[in-house]
């Protein structure tokens, strides 16, 4: 973790506003109620608009369910934002990632033995990552996977979850127990 404390403390449930317990109820109700959540409560408005969009990207997105974490996990692990990288660790391994996936998200496109598939995605990561711009040769390798929906999909994947890292570590949200 970058920060041992936060600079926004995640709320417990006593310190939420009514708007905020509003928002909390399925997160609880789920047993979901982390510390990502309970700090955006100290902002349940920007939280509320947020969580639309961050639910298109996690369970609307066009792109399969490995594909999406293995771009969540490099970004995460890019942006050096360990709780949101151990968090869709988890994510991946229950959605059946192998161990050999999930380190691949650390080592990058030049591991060896990935498909063209993977190899791609991690590059388009890399790129949006350092220069908000998807290469032409990677954009041209990956239409050869992907529909125009999942393109789009890929990349604000990679922009929503590189937001989310700079909230994470900005913040100082600590690891949930």
């Amino acid at each position: 973790m970058r920060l041992n404390t936060p600079r926004i403390p995640a709320l417990p449930p006593e310190q939420w506003s009514e708007e905020a317990q509003e928002i909390m109820q399925l997160f609880v109700d789920t047993d979901r109620d982390f510390n990502i959540f309970r700090t955006l409560m100290n902002h349940p408005g920007l939280a509320r608009r947020w969580l639309v969009f961050a639910n298109h990207v996690l369970t609307k997105s066009t792109l399969p369910d490995r594909e999406r974490e293995l771009v969540i996990l490099r970004i995460g692990h890019l942006c050096n934002a360990q709780y949101e990288w151990q968090k869709h660790a988890e994510i991946g391994r229950y959605l059946g990632m192998s161990e050999a996936d999930i380190a691949t998200s650390r080592t990058g496109p030049d591991t060896e033995g990935l498909s063209e598939q993977d190899r791609l995605l991690l590059k388009a990561t890399d790129e949006l990552h350092v220069d908000a711009f998807i290469s032409d040769d990677t954009w041209k390798g990956l239409s050869r996977h992907l529909s125009t929906e999942q393109l789009m999909d890929l990349v604000f994947t990679v922009g929503q979850y590189n937001l989310v890292s700079m909230a994470l570590n900005s913040f100082g949200v600590q690891f949930d127990h």
